[in-house]
């Protein structure tokens, strides 16, 4: 590809480009096509993408997916500029070397069903793509990412129920419209080995939905998923630690967000496919960018940082946003109630409210390299340093 020259465009022509590319989107196929059925996304803006986390509190009833509540959220995510949004309803399992997969996460799977029939149906009335993610719960605590029923015998239980799991949301999503689909999520014990299971799971998700498909890998997985051509694009949950130490600056933030971002690419064009951040996020804490996967439920002394969150995803979605071979990322989230402070404390992930938020706004409100030309003549280069004034530097 031509690299892009350092061109500015004037305003004018920045407003003119923001009108062609929601043309652009307006014209496209909407449904379980969306993303898939001209063979690239190319056409399509970037995916500026927000994940909705259900009301997972029994307490709050009438608060998650497909409610009043969620159709608020959805108009405000339209007002900050996402043009996508992930679900990720949940199945359970008991800890981590239980074979069977139950599809009961805080409500029955019909209602649970429903609900995301109808959150699917707001999120297309207001333009916003969908991408749904089934996603897995461990009731006893640990990481999906070690999961294992330790025999060949557990295994075959196992996935033989993550396969219903799957299907059943694969073909209730193609049933709802979806636009998109994530086959699985952090499944680092198992996602580098059963290639005919995997080749054979694939094989029958497509035949159930016909939209585009990717998988949720974790970050330091992605080298070791064997499935990747198989599927529509590298997905990836990109909580990358951008220092070794706290006390870093903004800068080191930066070049070590860009080598990962480097990186990811190198992966895509060796396949050649494109690369999206299916989660990209940091917790609201100091220092939260050296170890981001932690959560301070367990910490002591835990710090409220604003500053740093904002800071950490700026650098982040700004390497993401100035390569065009990536082709954007979903933001780990809000929560169905707009205004639900039962799923995290004020240091969580969410940015509703805090300065990360007007990162978010900014970031989204600006061209990125992934974004269609808004006149065949103009050429840009994305730099969100110069864009977005008094956010940068940190």
């Amino acid at each position: 590809m031509e690299p892009r020259s350092q061109y500015r465009p004037p305003p004018f022509a920045v407003a003119i480009g923001t009108a062609v590319a929601v043309a652009i989107a307006l014209l496209l196929p909407n449904g379980a096509h969306g993303w898939h059925r001209s063979g690239a996304l190319e056409a399509e803006p970037a995916i500026r993408g927000v994940t909705v986390g259900p009301i997972e509190s029994s307490q709050q009833p009438g608060r998650g997916y497909g409610t009043a509540y969620s159709a608020e959220l959805l108009d405000e995510l339209v007002r900050l500029g996402a043009n996508a949004i992930s679900i990720t309803p949940f199945g359970r399992l008991w800890n981590l070397d239980s074979t069977e997969i139950l599809m009961d996460f805080e409500e029955d799977y019909e209602r649970n069903r429903a609900a995301v029939g109808t959150m699917i149906a707001q999120a297309r009335q207001r333009g916003l793509r969908v991408l749904v993610i089934p996603h897995l719960w461990v009731e006893s605590g640990g990481w999906r990412g070690e999961i294992d029923p330790g025999s060949p015998e557990g295994w075959l239980a196992y996935q033989a129920s993550y396969r219903e799991f799957l299907l059943r949301w694969a073909r209730d999503a193609a049933a709802f419209g979806a636009d998109a689909l994530s086959i699985g999520v952090e499944c680092k014990s198992w996602s580098g080995r059963y290639g005919k299971y995997w080749t054979d799971l694939i094989a029958e998700v497509r035949r159930s939905f016909p939209g585009s498909l990717t998988y949720s890998s974790n970050w330091d997985e992605v080298e070791g998923v064997l499935f990747w051509e198989q599927l529509d694009w590298v997905g990836v949950n990109a909580f990358y630690p951008l220092a070794d130490r706290g006390g870093a600056d903004y800068a080191t933030y930066r070049q070590r967000a860009d080598a990962a971002v480097a990186q990811l690419v190198a992966i895509g064009d060796a396949l050649e496919r494109p690369i999206v951040l299916v989660e990209i996020g940091y917790t609201t804490r100091r220092d939260s960018a050296v170890e981001p996967w932690l959560w301070p439920d367990s910490m002591q002394g835990v710090q409220v940082d604003e500053w740093e969150q904002a800071r950490a995803l700026l650098a982040i979605a700004s390497a993401a946003a100035s390569d065009p071979r990536v082709r954007g990322f979903f933001v780990w989230r809000y929560y169905a109630n707009l205004d639900d402070v039962s799923q995290e404390a004020i240091w969580g992930f969410s940015p509703h409210g805090k300065l990360a938020e007007r990162v978010l706004r900014g970031i989204f409100q600006v061209p990125w390299a992934a974004d269609p030309m808004p006149l065949p003549w103009q050429r840009w280069h994305y730099a969100p340093g110069d864009q977005l004034g008094p956010l940068a530097p940190f």
